[in-house]
């Protein structure tokens, strides 16, 4: 029986695509095992958002070249889409294909093992109109399921690649968007979350049919306990979106919302579709509709042209907005690109003390968000053994140990609302029952990273064939 072994690199949309890709494979009777074992078949999915992303997707093509150097390595993914001749050049590479054409990766195999020679399998994936089917009816090692709805972009920012790397925006028929969502509730997964390259912009290319219409028909899908929706564009929020949200009892209180930058003259010049004034009437408007919303935020700084000024105004923008949380860029130019060309830019040491300042920010944000469910009762589906990471003071940590020495094996997952939160299994509970499920907890102690809580009950169950044994202290 042949093997096949993945390494994913990037973003959600990815790791959907690589499991869809390993689906494919396990029907043609393929078994697959670890990336770093021999393999007679390596599938590397690539990412090119930034130049460590185009270094670590070579690094990782030429360690699978030296575990098995007869094997077909195959390499997809944003990186091969968008330089597919500098991928094919990589010794040992023998088949590179597009973004639009994971699906028929497996045929392509055969081809090279038939023909005895490499190929290179990328188009113009602007010209791509039909959204790839990958069916994914569960995920073997997660615990919340990503539920690809839709491809590509339309947005063109100035600093991005994604458009000539996934093409323009592409939606998945609704009916196989739900089929979906059914087989992943009855593979036992309590979360799904919506996932694309531009979520928000899910049913562009269809006849009045958007985000907002979709989750009202997941609202109706039985078991589906929560429904994340990865990212949405404050310019895609509109007065049925927000309507829809305030009725669903599924959909998660958090959103993610990417900010860019807190200065119009910024946003005009990376080519965002807002000003400051939009976003912030689109977050009162969501506020006042959901109470105790969670919005977090991407905010790249050091953008071309961004003075002092300009990053003050982000700063103090970003302060009385009230996220809850913050993921901070320093920008990085990619050829290719309209910013690449902008020649204004920021020192290295000046974007480096600007990210600081935001993450420290960042914290004081999850703190102060946080402060408000103490002592409250939370829903929280946990994902693995409590992880700590070492500190001078603290050298060592076990999965699953309070890092104040609190007794009990500790778990960790989120809540609705996107607080990462810890608590304690209680006695004569194997940890591996609780594993994504839906547990009540009530918050006992909030901090800028984790949350601690308390057990209260379990809201859910699933009887799998087996469950995999936590190791317990």
């Amino acid at each position: 029986m042949s093997t096949v072994a993945f390494h994913t690199l990037g973003c959600k949309v990815n790791f959907y695509d690589t499991e869809g890709i390993w689906q494919v494979f396990k029907a043609s009777g393929y078994t697959q095992v670890p990336f770093d074992e021999p393999a007679d078949v390596y599938v590397i999915n690539t990412c090119t958002v930034t130049h460590t992303g185009d270094k670590k997707s070579r690094q990782t093509i030429r360690r699978a070249v030296r575990t098995n150097p007869d094997a077909v390595v195959v390499v997809t993914g944003c990186y091969a889409q968008v330089a597919p001749a500098e991928v094919a050049q990589i010794p040992g590479v023998d088949l590179v294909v597009g973004n639009d054409q994971k699906s028929k990766i497996v045929e392509h195999v055969e081809r090279v093992r038939n023909e005895q020679q490499p190929f290179t399998l990328v188009g113009n994936i602007l010209k791509t109109r039909d959204f790839e089917e990958l069916d994914v009816p569960y995920f073997e090692d997660r615990m919340r399921a990503n539920l690809k709805i839709q491809d590509g972009c339309n947005n063109f920012c100035t600093f991005c690649l994604i458009p000539y790397a996934r093409g323009l925006i592409r939606s998945r028929k609704p009916e196989s968007i739900i089929a979906q969502a059914r087989k992943l509730v009855h593979a036992g997964h309590r979360e799904i979350v919506l996932t694309g390259i531009h979520t928000g912009g899910y049913g562009a290319d269809l006849d009045g049919y958007r985000l907002s219409h979709l989750l009202e028909d997941l609202e109706k899908v039985e078991d589906l306990y929560r429904v994340r929706i990865s990212s949405i564009e404050a310019s895609e929020i509109d007065d049925h979106l927000i309507d829809v949200l305030s009725r669903s009892t599924k959909v998660c209180s958090h959103l993610h919302i990417p900010l860019q930058a807190g200065h119009n003259q910024v946003l005009r010049k990376m080519n965002r579709h807002y000003t400051v004034e939009d976003y912030a009437a689109k977050l009162e408007k969501l506020r006042q509709a959901l109470p105790g919303l969670a919005v977090t935020s991407d905010v790249i700084v050091g953008f071309p042209g961004e003075t002092d000024e300009f990053f003050d105004a982000t700063e103090h923008f970003i302060a009385t907005q009230h996220f809850s949380q913050l993921h901070v860029f320093p920008y990085s130019a990619r050829k290719g690109t309209a910013a690449a060309r902008f020649t204004d830019v920021v020192a290295e040491d000046v974007k480096a003390e600007r990210v600081h300042r935001l993450l420290s920010l960042s914290e004081s944000l999850v703190r102060e968000y946080a402060a408000q469910f103490k002592g409250r009762v939370l829903e929280v589906i946990p994902e693995e053994p409590l992880q700590w990471e070492a500190s001078p003071e603290a050298p060592s940590f076990r999965p699953g140990q309070h890092p104040g020495g609190k007794s009990g094996f500790w778990l960790m997952g989120h809540a609705d609302n996107y607080l990462r939160v810890a608590f304690p299994v209680p006695p004569g509970v194997a940890p591996e029952s609780l594993m994504g499920e839906v547990c009540s907890v009530r918050m006992n102690e909030s901090s800028s990273s984790i949350q601690y809580a308390e057990f209260i009950s379990q809201r859910t169950s699933f009887e799998p064939e087996s469950l995999p044994v936590l190791e317990l202290l």
